[in-house]
C-alpha cells in the first residue's frame, strides 16, 4: 500500500520513502504516464540537450562532458542514477549538487500534478530534475538514460546530441538477451536529423539500422571519429575536427579514453551552437572527477572501489587490475544484486582474486552472502573461461583518423582451478573491516559489484575523514 504524501515541508528523506511506495512495480517501463504528467507541468528545457544511453560509461562520459562544459563557461545541469551516499548526487546544477529544499520543491510540484497517475521512484525524481533544470535555466543538459533508451523515462525528451557509450548484455529481463535486442532498444534515444554518436566498437547492427530507418547523423567511432595516444598524451580525431596533445582523463580506466572521445565527438557535432576550446577541453579532462569508477585510493593497502556490475563491466575491471602490477594477495569485497549475470560477472575476476569477502545487499533486489559465497566456490572450483571481452587498447601508435579502437584482444588462456577462501558478512562494511584487518601494505583491497556495495564503503571512509569523493 502507498504510504500517505507526505505534508507540506517535509524532508526529502519522508519523500523518497513514500515515491518507493507509489507505484505498484519499481521499474515500469513506458512513456505514456510520465508523458501525461509533464504536459500538466509544461515542462520545457530551452536549452541543449545531451543524452547518453549505453550499458556501462554512461556515468563517466556525462562527468567528462559536465567538466568540460562547465570549464567553458556554460550553466550545465547534469542527471545521473543511481546515488552514492546521497540521493542528490543525481541532480546537479552548475557543478554543485541539488539541494533538498529545491527537490521537495518540484516533488511537491509533481504531486499536485499528477491527478491519480501513478509515477515510479526513477520517473518521479527525473520529473523533479527536469523542472529543477527548467527552473535554472540552463545551456546545456547532460541526462544519463536510467535503463534501455526506447521507454526509459529519460527518453520524454528530444535530445539534440545522443550519445551511446556500448551495447553489452545486461538488464535482459526487460531489454531483451541478445546485443541486438538490447541496441535496438537503446538506439531509441536517437533523433531523426541529431547526432547520433555510437562509440561501441562493434555496434549490433540493429544500432545501425534504426539510425539510418529514421534518418539519425550517425557517428561511429573508428569511421566518423577516432583516438590515439601514447604514455604522454592522446588525440582526438573527428569529422572535420582534430584534438592534439590532450592530457590523460583523471578517471582511471582501460575504456576512459573511448568514453572521452564520445563526449568530444558530441561536443564536435554540437560546435555551431556549444565552443568548446581547447585548453576547455584539456582542463575539464584534467579535473573530472566520479567517485567508485576504477578509483583508487590513496595510501597503503591499495584500495580500489569499482561499481561495475555486469560481465562487460568486470572485464574491463580485470584488464585494469591486470596494468596496475604484481599484489601478493588480493582481497575483494563482493555484494551484488540477485538480477545481474552473477556467475559471469564473478567468474572474469577469479583468477585475479585470492579472498572473497561476500557481503549481503539488503532490499528486494540483494543477494545474500551466502548466495554469492556458493557462487564463488563453484566457479573457483572449474577451469577459468576464456574472457571474450573486446579491449579498447590503451597505447596506440598509429593516427586518431586511422586507430581501429575495435580490435579483438587475444583470448587470455584458461587458468587451472585453485583453492580461494571465501567468507561472508552481514553488510559490505563489515566485510570491507575484515578486509582491511587481513591485507598487507603490499596487497590490494578490490570493493565492486554494485552502486549498494561501493556506496556503504565510501561512507566509511568519509566518516573517518579521508577526501573520497572528489
Amino acid at each position: 500500500m502507498p504510504l500517505s504524501a507526505p505534508s507540506q515541508g517535509a524532508a526529502l528523506a519522508d519523500w523518497l520513502a513514500y515515491l518507493e511506495t507509489l507505484h505498484p512495480k519499481a521499474i515500469d517501463l513506458g512513456l505514456e504516464r510520465i508523458r501525461a504528467v509533464a504536459g500538466r507541468l509544461s515542462l520545457s528545457l530551452d536549452c541543449v540537450k545531451i543524452t547518453v544511453a549505453g550499458t556501462n560509461g554512461k556515468g563517466s562520459t556525462c562527468a567528462m562532458l559536465e567538466s568540460m562544459l562547465l570549464t567553458a563557461g556554460y550553466k550545465v545541469g547534469k542527471y545521473t542514477s543511481p546515488h552514492l551516499l546521497r540521493f542528490n548526487e543525481r541532480i546537479r546544477v552548475n557543478g554543485e549538487e541539488a539541494s533538498d529544499a529545491d527537490i521537495v520543491a518540484q516533488l511537491e510540484r509533481i504531486e499536485a500534478a499528477r491527478d491519480g497517475v501513478t509515477l515510479t521512484y526513477f520517473e518521479m525524481t527525473t520529473l523533479a530534475a527536469l523542472l529543477l533544470f527548467q527552473a535554472a535555466p540552463l545551456d546545456v543538459a547532460v541526462l544519463e538514460v536510467g535503463l534501455g533508451g526506447r521507454l526509459d523515462a529519460v527518453n520524454l525528451i528530444d535530445a539534440d546530441c545522443a550519445i551511446l557509450t556500448s551495447v553489452d548484455l545486461d538488464h535482459t529481463q526487460y531489454l531483451g538477451n541478445t546485443r541486438e535486442a538490447i541496441g535496438l532498444e537503446k538506439a531509441h534515444v536517437f533523433r531523426a536529423g541529431k547526432p547520433a554518436i555510437c562509440a561501441d566498437p562493434v555496434p549490433p547492427q540493429t544500432v545501425i539500422d534504426h539510425a539510418k530507418a529514421i534518418g539519425a547523423d550517425l557517428w561511429r567511432v573508428g569511421v566518423d571519429f577516432n583516438y590515439s595516444g601514447d604514455r604522454q598524451q592522446w588525440a582526438y580525431g573527428g569529422r572535420s575536427q582534430r584534438r592534439n596533445a590532450l592530457g590523460y582523463p583523471a578517471l582511471r580506466g582501460a575504456n576512459q579514453l573511448l568514453n572521452a572521445s564520445a563526449a568530444l565527438a558530441a561536443l564536435e557535432a554540437l560546435r555551431d551552437r556549444l565552443v568548446v576550446t581547447q585548453q576547455d577541453v584539456r582542463q575539464g579532462l584534467l579535473h573530472v572527477s566520479l567517485p567508485g569508477r576504477m578509483q583508487i585510493l590513496p595510501g597503503l593497502p591499495a584500495t580500489i572501489l569499482d561499481v561495475g556490475h555486469n560481465p562487460h563491466a568486470a572485464s574491463a575491471l580485470g584488464q585494469n587490475l591486470d596494468s596496475m602490477g604484481h599484489y601478493p594477495h588480493t582481497y575483494a569485497v563482493i555484494g551484488m544484486l540477485h538480477d545481474k549475470d552473477i556467475e559471469t560477472t564473478l567468474s572474469r575476476l577469479s583468477r585475479r582474486v585470492d579472498r572473497w569477502l561476500c557481503a549481503t545487499l539488503g532490499g528486494p533486489r540483494g543477494t545474500t552472502a551466502q548466495e554469492l559465497a556458493d557462487i564463488v566456490r563453484r566457479i573457483s572450483g572449474e577451469q577459468a573461461p576464456v574472457d571474450p571481452f573486446i579491449a579498447q587498447t590503451s597505447e596506440i601508435s598509429r593516427p586518431a583518423g586511422e586507430q581501429k579502437p575495435g580490435v579483438r584482444a587475444a583470448p587470455r588462456p584458461a587458468v587451472a582451478s585453485r583453492d580461494v577462501e571465501v567468507s561472508t558478512f552481514d553488510s559490505p562494511e563489515q566485510a570491507f573491516a575484515e578486509a582491511r584487518r587481513l591485507a598487507t601494505d603490499n596487497d590490494r583491497i578490490l570493493v565492486f559489484g554494485s552502486f549498494a556495495t561501493v556506496g556503504p564503503v565510501l561512507d566509511v571512509l568519509r566518516r573517518e575523514g579521508r577526501d573520497v569523493l572528489s
